[in-house]
């Protein structure tokens, strides 16, 4: 919660010094900041400047911007560091500190762990009376000429009506002048930010008003970001909900055509259901799975030279355009593929088929490795048997609980939640 340690004010000069700090840099850094629109934003952004003009940084305040926004921007106008204040889909009482390097791309876990020491390191800190001057600078413009590269003309689109959320969140900044400069009509929801409403029922954890509106208002399809920006959730003239899952078949297959889909494979996290990877080998395109994190995908995409990855929950990473999501030109180019195909959304999400899912938690004594239980182990071995190839189990421990968490995807709803009882049972007698 903003205010409270660790997000409390003495603590965030802390980290405001620390990240500057851990670039050992021989000169003055250069620092960019942005923010959603949460109250307590502009607080954490004085504050943090106080603590890395203490390390002889300077810092220059982009306004309330999208994530993505910094990120473009840490890296086109040579920055060392790009700063957002956001808690994205969180409530407006939270707030965090997300940190991009000058190449636009987020903190990696050395870096972050680096940060960490810093900051709980007793004999640096920032004296009380030191101060921040904060240079407002004009550097949105230079973003939107970038995203709009994306979808230099909205085509046989042109006109169409379309439903936005905007969660009452940074991208109240961006999108509806974007779209309705391409000539789109737009009817906008979550657009009256007041630094309390950020993603209250709306947004995209909160679609249900944006499907009501979409169908009420005779729209050719809705689209929802979350509170700062990053991600997007679409939803069809009908009103139905299409996903990431769905975005990044839709996408992948578009590059395909156009012969831009390096190594043909797109990355997911291990929550994509096993649909897409269904879907994506029919045109024999590979789906390299992570651990859940948007950081994650970025990274395997990095090592390898993929260009296009993403998250279930509408992350979607076109790394040609920026080296983390960006839910304005994910947007755009779900618009681009419906202009240059002639199709609708539901028409362009339809061939992904989403299996039936079940996800069974069973409390534990202790963490030990699955492999090394004989019962778990068995009834895992006999499940993949009996799924042979037409669905997909994940067994893993919550990072925060003492939980197994066991999910299954396949054909038949009932087989699935069968066979994750089956694994939980085995389970429960061995470790619960």
């Amino acid at each position: 919660m903003a205010g409270v340690r660790p997000l409390d004010p003495p603590t965030v000069a802390q980290v405001g010094a620390a990240i500057v700090s851990v670039l050992a840099l021989d000169r003055p850094a250069r620092l960019v900041v942005g923010r959603d629109t949460r109250e307590s934003g502009a607080w954490i952004e004085r504050e943090l400047a106080r603590g890395a003009a203490a390390e002889g940084a300077s810092v220059t305040s982009a306004g309330v911007v999208p994530t993505p926004v910094v990120a473009y921007l840490a890296a086109a106008h040579d920055f060392d560091l790009g700063v957002v204040l956001s808690a994205s889909h969180n409530a407006w009482e939270d707030n965090g500190i997300k940190v991009f390097s000058g190449r636009g791309e987020k903190f990696g876990e050395a870096e972050e762990r680096a940060v960490e020491r810093a900051v709980a390191d007793r004999s640096r800190t920032v004296p009380a009376r030191a101060a921040a001057s904060i240079e407002q600078g004009e550097l949105l413009p230079s973003y939107l000429t970038h995203v709009g590269r994306l979808l230099p003309t909205a085509g046989a689109l042109a006109g169409a009506r379309i439903a936005v959320d905007l969660a009452n969140g940074a991208t109240t900044a961006t999108a509806v002048p974007v779209l309705a400069d391409l000539g789109f009509e737009v009817v906008a929801l979550g657009n009256d930010p007041d630094g309390r409403n950020i993603n209250l029922a709306c947004g995209s954890t909160h679609p249900a008003e944006l499907s009501r509106t979409v169908v009420a208002h005779q729209c050719r399809l809705g689209v929802a970001f979350d509170g700062d920006g990053d991600r997007a959730i679409f939803v069809d003239r009908s009103g139905h909900i299409v996903d990431g899952d769905a975005v990044l078949l839709m996408l992948a297959l578009q590059e395909q055509r156009q012969q831009r889909l390096e190594g043909d494979t797109v990355v997911a996290t291990v929550m994509s259901n096993i649909g897409l990877e269904l879907a994506l080998g029919r045109h024999g395109i590979t789906l390299t799975r992570t651990p859940v994190g948007d950081k994650y995908v970025m990274e395997e995409m990095r090592e390898h030279g993929f260009v296009m990855g993403g998250e279930q929950s509408g992350h979607v990473i076109l790394a040609r355009h920026l080296p983390t999501g960006d839910g304005l030109a994910t947007a755009l180019a779900v618009l681009g593929v419906m202009a240059d195909t002639g199709q609708e959304l539901a028409d362009l999400a339809g061939e992904l088929v989403t299996y039936p899912q079940t996800l069974v938690n069973v409390r534990v004594r202790q963490k030990q490795p699955v492999a090394d239980v004989p019962e778990i182990q068995s009834a895992l071995d006999r499940v993949e048997a009996a799924l042979a190839g037409q669905g997909r189990v994940l067994v893993r421990y919550s990072g925060t609980e003492p939980l197994l968490r066991i999910m299954i995807e396949g054909q038949d709803q009932a087989s699935v939640q069968a066979w994750a009882e089956e694994i939980a049972g085995a389970a429960r007698e061995a470790l619960g």
